[in-house]
């Protein structure tokens, strides 16, 4: 599963999400559910634009972990 990090990485450049948002062109509510993880993909082009308003690499916003089903089905 993604972890999306980003509110860890707005809190450390002390930016809010309205901001960053009017930095990058998308609405709030978009740039909310992918802050919460409510997105099931995002495109390479906000991803860029987003590292770009923050300072970071695409590494600080997200985060690899195994879930439980992935760790179930590879123990079979």
């Amino acid at each position: 599963m993604i972890i999306i990090r980003l509110d860890r990485v707005l809190a450390d450049r002390k930016m809010r999400l309205n901001d960053l948002a009017a930095q990058v062109g998308i609405s709030n509510v978009n740039l909310s559910y992918l802050k919460t993880g409510k997105v099931k993909a995002v495109r390479f082009s906000t991803l860029n634009a987003i590292c770009k308003a923050l300072n970071c690499q695409p590494g600080d916003i997200l985060e690899y972990a195994e879930d439980e089903e992935e760790t179930d089905e590879n123990e079979l």
